[in-house]
């Protein structure tokens, strides 16, 4: 029997953690971990949140003084297609802990009215982003990270059926 990824979500923002809703993330969380060649099972804790509180952990954790839309807080140093093995389980748990995510819901609904999609599309859109993040890819640069990581965004979404007109 294949070995399940464990996904817990939290909320401070009322509502935000429906049922449906925490199912989409974890669906999209595997699908992104399949898609990256991960065999291991692992652990992704995700965090849904405010503007207010994604400021104050931006602040707090990366002392930059704004809202963002999502953050992201790798376990593992790793470069874009490393993954990381069963040797990097947590002893305890035998799940590989590869990082936090936290979404601002509020971002989730503002991006998804400027850019003209729905909010799903939006949200898998920033799973997905995060997930690369916590799997090593960067998008510092202007150049091939970049590149590389909007690429694999891309693939992503349309494996799981999500297109811009989302």
């Amino acid at each position: 029997m294949a070995k399940k990824h464990y996904i817990p979500i939290t909320s401070d923002v009322p509502g935000a953690d429906s049922k449906n809703r925490c199912a989409f993330i974890r669906r999209v969380i595997r699908t992104a971990l399949a898609a990256e060649g991960i065999t291991a099972a692992c652990e992704v804790d995700v965090l849904l949140t405010n503007d207010e509180n994604i400021h104050a952990i931006n602040r707090d954790m990366r002392d930059v003084n704004r809202a963002t839309d999502v953050l992201s807080f790798p376990e593992f140093d790793l470069m874009p297609g490393e993954v990381p093995t069963e040797e990097d389980a947590d002893l305890g748990t035998g799940l590989v802990p590869l990082g936090d995510m936290v979404i601002s819901m509020e971002h989730v609904a503002a991006q998804a009215k400027e850019y003209g999609h729905s909010r799903q599309r939006e949200l898998a859109y920033l799973v997905t982003h995060s997930v690369l993040h916590l799997l090593g890819y960067d998008h510092l640069d202007e150049g091939p990270m970049k590149r590389q990581m909007r690429a694999r965004e891309e693939a992503i979404l349309v494996e799981l059926g999500i297109t811009r007109e989302d």
